[in-house]
């Protein structure tokens, strides 16, 4: 309920808060802070990388929006993105979506982007579809940032073939390993 109409609100001041706390513990490594997501979490890791100020090494995004202009309308889930964007940008006067898709939209903060990016996503994920993932890997690309994109063509919003997952893990943690 709290993240609907407010995706890059409050949720992320906590997030920030909380990474910000536990750096002040002895046992944290402030220089080998990962952020890692999927779907929600995937769409956080994306904001988050534009906004972070240099508070994470690496970031992992699993089926996440990246574009939440292109998300609209390419989704199958209609009622999802009404509900918690607010409704469709194109509607000046709706002001719930106007800033959801102006100022909470990751596409819009890729200009600092700056720290290694590990992308994955499914190919038949119709509620994250593809294009999502795709524009993400393609802006870390063309800024020159450390970046992979993981595609799992016949998986969906979860890596549910063993093989994959096995080829999910092996990859997630190879990440970690490279980047922090």
């Amino acid at each position: 309920e709290q993240i609907s109409k407010d995706y890059g609100g409050q949720n992320m001041k906590d997030y920030l808060a909380a990474i910000d706390d536990i750096s002040k513990e002895s046992y944290v490594d402030t220089d080998r802070l990962g952020c890692v997501g999927a779907s929600y979490g995937g769409y956080s890791a994306f904001y988050l990388a534009g906004i972070h100020e240099g508070r994470f090494k690496s970031f992992i995004a699993h089926d996440g929006m990246y574009n939440l202009r292109s998300m609209y309308g390419t989704t199958e889930e209609l009622f999802f993105v009404n509900w918690d964007l607010g409704g469709n940008y194109w509607d000046k006067s709706n002001a719930a979506a106007q800033k959801t898709f102006n100022e909470f939209n990751p596409a819009n903060f890729a200009d600092k982007w700056d720290t290694p990016i590990l992308v994955i996503q499914g190919g038949q994920d119709f509620r994250i579809p593809i294009g999502q993932g795709l524009e993400a890997f393609q802006a870390a690309q063309l800024k020159g940032i450390k970046s992979k994109l993981l595609y799992f063509p016949e998986e969906n919003h979860w890596v549910l073939d063993g093989q994959n997952s096995f080829i999910w893990h092996t990859e997630f943690y190879k990440w970690l390993e490279e980047t922090l």
